[in-house]
């Protein structure tokens, strides 16, 4: 907003100033910083209120692991052995770690790490369509224009996901972003909505990772001071910055205080040696690599973890980019696909990160969710598939003070509905921001100064000791 006191000159040195170090408006977009025509929505911010009382000391870190297309809960976390061959499917059950507790054949890995999760069954919403259901999945909401099959991002209006409510209301540590999402945007058709901060504006956007971690040459170099430029080039100009906002007018100030904010944020990350070196996936040694799975999805959780040890709060992952035949939604040939692509490197990737988490001391201050934007019919249809089912479906909690080898809530005989325990997308949200320290009843708003709960349902406190 421009005001009287405004001198044009004064606003092009800055812009210039600041363009010539390398960190304009463009490489800002790309850090997840507001544009210029967005800065002023986004200088808002809502005090956390007190947080709940938590068994355990809160979470550090969450790693937010979402399968797009909507992983089926019958052949995976919740099979029903004893239901009709066209309820039950191909696959066979495996015991696992914990005595009684038996999961997809095609989950070895995970089997082998059940005494460190928690199956919670019986989450179901109302949301028919992936995009609609991807903001129940990633937000905790039920988005205001309904089961819309090709819902749209509305910055003003759409609910913000987990990790940008996480960075609204816990401020970043140690010159690292609060949010992280890798390793790409999700789209069908259009943007997945739930992907973005949403009303709570750019400023809260994560830092967005759009480059495979499995490529030989990965680097993130939105992150990277340009070649020819020194650390002591980034300080002067940031200098010079400073002496520029300290001769405006109070007013003037108040007015660009979110600016201000990013382009703090951006030099931060530019002279923050523990981002560079937890993106530098390369210095990870091969085995570790390999334990994890050479793959885009195996390497986006290694890196997590590398993201998690350098203090970031959130990370989300995200498996797979399109709506299509290589996703999580088996309207045909669900098994064959199950078995020979999507389920492998999702056991491997999911197993192998819990597993390093506990073995370096961080599962037990790490949140890992495990979760689609719904499940998948009981009855197989024609094509050998599956079709959509959001009445009840099965997500996966490990660490973060979760009690190991449990499970909460049940579906009935043929997995179609919640036999007992049902939650919503609302008491998972509510979960995690508890877990986080944070309480679900704090109030934050949008632009328009209306307010909503920070989550609407309730924790599952009894799954934490």
């Amino acid at each position: 907003m421009k005001t009287s006191t405004d001198h044009p000159d004064a606003l092009l040195s800055r812009r210039r100033l600041l363009q010539a170090g390398g960190i304009g408006a463009f490489g800002l977009g790309h850090l997840g910083f507001n544009l210029p025509g967005q800065l002023e929505a986004a200088t808002a911010q809502a005090a956390a209120g007190p947080a709940a009382a938590t068994a355990r000391s809160p979470i550090k870190s969450c790693v937010f692991m979402f399968f797009y297309g909507g992983p089926s809960h019958h052949d995976t976390w919740d099979m029903k052995p004893a239901a009709p061959r066209e309820i039950r499917g191909e696959f066979q059950s495996i015991a696992t770690r914990t005595p009684g507790l038996r999961i997809s054949e095609h989950l070895p890995l995970s089997a082998g790490v059940m005494d460190k999760l928690a199956i919670v069954r019986g989450l179901h919403h109302p949301m028919r369509n992936h995009n609609s259901a991807a903001v129940e999945a990633l937000c905790g909401r039920t988005p205001l224009k309904g089961d819309l099959e090709l819902l749209a991002n509305d910055p003003l209006t759409d609910f913000p996901c987990y990790g940008s409510a996480v960075a609204h209301l816990l401020p970043a540590r140690n010159a690292v972003p609060a949010h992280v999402a890798l390793p790409h945007v999700m789209y069908n058709i259009v943007m997945l909505p739930g992907q973005t901060a949403g009303f709570l504006g750019a400023a809260y956007e994560p830092l967005q990772v759009n480059r495979d971690p499995n490529a030989a040459d990965f680097r993130v170099s939105e992150i990277e001071l340009p070649g020819d430029m020194k650390p002591g080039d980034l300080a002067q100009r940031q200098a010079l910055l400073h002496g520029m906002n300290a001769r405006r007018s109070h007013d003037r100030q108040t007015a660009t205080a979110g600016i201000d904010a990013y382009y703090e944020r951006a030099f931060a990350l530019l002279q923050s040696d523990a981002m560079q070196r937890s993106f530098q996936i390369g210095h990870e040694d091969a085995r570790t690599r390999d334990r994890y799975g050479r793959n885009t999805l195996g390497q986006s959780a290694l890196l997590a973890r590398r993201m998690v040890e350098a203090g970031v709060r959130f990370v989300s992952v995200h498996d797979k980019v399109h709506n299509g035949p290589d996703n999580w939604d088996t309207h045909s040939d669900n098994f064959g696909r199950l078995k020979n692509h999507l389920l492998p490197p999702c056991d491997r990737a999911f197993a192998t990160l819990v597993s390093d988490l506990h073995e370096r001391g961080l599962l037990d201050s790490t949140l890992v969710v495990w979760l689609g934007e719904f499940g998948r019919t009981p009855r197989i249809n024609a094509s050998g598939g599956r079709d959509h089912w959001p009445d009840c479906f099965s997500i996966v909690l490990a660490g973060g003070g979760v009690q190991g080898g449990a499970t909460y809530g049940a579906s009935d005989k043929i997995g179609a509905y919640p036999d007992s325990k049902p939650i919503t997308p609302g008491d998972l949200a509510a979960t995690i921001f508890w877990r986080f320290g944070l309480d679900p009843a704090t109030r934050i708003h949008d632009s328009t100064g209306r307010t909503y709960r920070l989550a609407e349902g309730e924790p599952l406190r009894a799954l934490f000791g």
